[in-house]
């Protein structure tokens, strides 16, 4: 699949706004489309928060999924190219988080406007994966989780549409465990890495390897895996200190 014949509203359910200070686009994870963010503001202190949405979920559900992150990073960045004329970065959780690492590699490679910054959420390093209880999961263990997920997202669980779901993040996680880079580009952009205290599914201490990826920061918050979902004032203070400032 291109994007050359996807219209840039597929991918945007909200277009960026002309007069943002700076932009952070939210890509959304295993088995999960745009609507995840939903309880997060649209804009920030100066920072209009993109929410991405790829093929294979929610409005795009009856087009294929990308089968690897990399595939992803490609269209990704021909998407968000008439947007990169203000400071930019993107977020990713968990397994996110590596096609959020994938499109800022591809961008350095075209050598287009860098992104400020990229914020990696719950993931090991490249490296160092795949991992993550979710990849061993049967399909009913999925279900369950899938459902929660949902429901801490502010939605509401569908059974007539659990089947389609499950299809998703299955074919997801398929794309995670496919993700073996024992090399991975070394960046330019700055990362900033963001661990939960109660995580059960990423514990914090296991993401010091992102430093073989480039300039790394580490950072911890308060909160299990999902609380990001929030939208918490922590983490929105941290990106707007961090792309505003620039």
């Amino acid at each position: 699949m291109t994007t050359s014949n996807v219209p840039p509203d597929k991918w945007f359910p909200q277009l960026p706004l002309a007069e943002a200070e700076a932009l952070l686009f939210l890509i959304p994870y295993s088995g999960c489309g745009a609507t995840m963010y939903r309880q997060w503001p649209e804009r920030y202190r100066g920072v209009d928060f993109c929410r991405l949405q790829p093929p294979g979920r929610e409005n795009r559900f009856r087009e294929p999924i990308y089968a690897t992150y990399q595939e992803m990073a490609v269209a990704m960045a021909d998407v968000v190219k008439p947007f990169l004329d203000v400071p930019y970065a993107f977020f990713g959780h968990c397994g996110s988080a590596l096609a959020a690492y994938e499109v800022t590699a591809e961008l350095e490679r075209r050598h287009w406007p860098a992104p400020a910054g990229l914020f990696i959420s719950s993931q090991v390093a490249p490296q160092d994966g795949p991992a993550g209880r979710w990849l061993t999961m049967s399909r009913p263990e999925l279900n369950e989780q899938l459902s929660k997920l949902i429901i801490a997202s502010g939605g509401t669980p569908i059974p007539e549409l659990s089947e389609v779901y499950l299809d998703i993040l299955e074919e997801d996680i398929a794309a995670n465990k496919r993700y073996v880079m024992p090399h991975p580009q070394r960046l330019k952009t700055p990362i900033t890495t963001i661990g939960w205290r109660e995580d059960i599914e990423v514990d914090h201490r296991h993401m010091g390897g992102w430093t073989a990826c480039g300039s790394t920061r580490a950072l911890v918050f308060d909160g299990p895996h999902q609380r990001f979902i929030e939208g918490p004032e922590e983490l929105l203070r941290l990106f707007a200190e961090e792309l505003i400032q620039r």
